[in-house]
């Protein structure tokens, strides 16, 4: 699996401690590393599709001092798409307000017909890029046809509702910001962990610290949206938690080999 991690806050704070050993997992994860920053108001994607650990951007990068309340960063191990950069997470798209979307995913689509179309549009070969620009193709058919869009609860609905249509045989580990809100969603026990306190919310795919306790277990199957580290929307629980099945994912590697 891809590991994630994500910070909200209401402040600027220091996050290097977490990334160094979020980025000292690695080694069982070397398809690529990605990074994304917001604090100039616009996202700033880094990438490169090779082992963290044998990059001297990322190095360098990470001897510089991150202070952000906004971030996320991703280490890849592919289940389908090669190493590219184009396959490098993080991704992002543009909706037809403006609005800049920024996706990492850890997971596998196995079964989303909805998304098929989006092979022919894509840059990359991931799963997890068509299910951006099936969120944002959704966002656009609602910006164009219901006036009353604007209203975020109509936004946080919009994106629950997908959530939910996705989520059946599939594993949807997620975290998206729209510049200004912050959507977390896992589905698949043990894997997404958050740490919080005044004003600060973190996730990790797994506890990043020596005070492990500090961390719980993120809630299951259920949508949180954040705003500057503290929870605005909670959607609906579904019951569409994902259990690896060995089988299905041999049977996706031999679909893709032939492809």
């Amino acid at each position: 699996m891809c590991e994630l991690f994500g910070i909200t806050s209401n402040r600027k704070i220091n996050i290097n401690r977490w990334l160094n050993e979020f980025f000292s997992h690695a080694e069982a994860h070397p398809n690529g590393w990605g990074l994304a920053s917001f604090d100039d108001g616009h996202a700033l994607i880094e990438k490169e599709p090779l082992q963290a650990s044998r990059s001297y951007y990322l190095k360098c990068r990470l001897k510089e001092s991150i202070e952000t309340s906004c971030f996320l960063a991703h280490i890849r191990r592919a289940t389908i798409g090669d190493d590219s950069y184009s396959n490098s997470h993080p991704f992002v798209a543009t909706d037809n307000s403006g609005r800049k979307w920024t996706l990492i995913h850890n997971g596998t689509i196995f079964d989303a017909p909805v998304l098929n179309v989006y092979q022919h549009y894509q840059k990359g070969t991931t799963d997890s890029e068509r299910i951006l620009l099936y969120l944002v193709d959704q966002i656009n058919r609602q910006l164009n046809t219901n006036p009353n869009f604007n209203d975020e609860n109509e936004k946080f609905e919009l994106v629950d509702k997908i959530i939910r249509e996705l989520s059946p045989e599939n594993k949807l580990n997620l975290i998206i910001y729209d510049g200004e809100y912050f959507y977390v969603h896992k589905n698949a026990v043990g894997t997404l962990y958050v740490k919080e306190q005044s004003g600060i919310a973190v996730f990790s795919t797994c506890p990043l610290d020596s005070n492990s306790g500090s961390w719980n277990e993120f809630p299951q199957n259920k949508l949180l949206v954040y705003k500057e580290g503290s929870v605005v929307y909670s959607g609906k629980t579904h019951e569409y938690s994902y259990v690896e099945d060995p089988e299905k994912i041999k049977l996706l590697f031999l679909e893709y080999s032939q492809l």
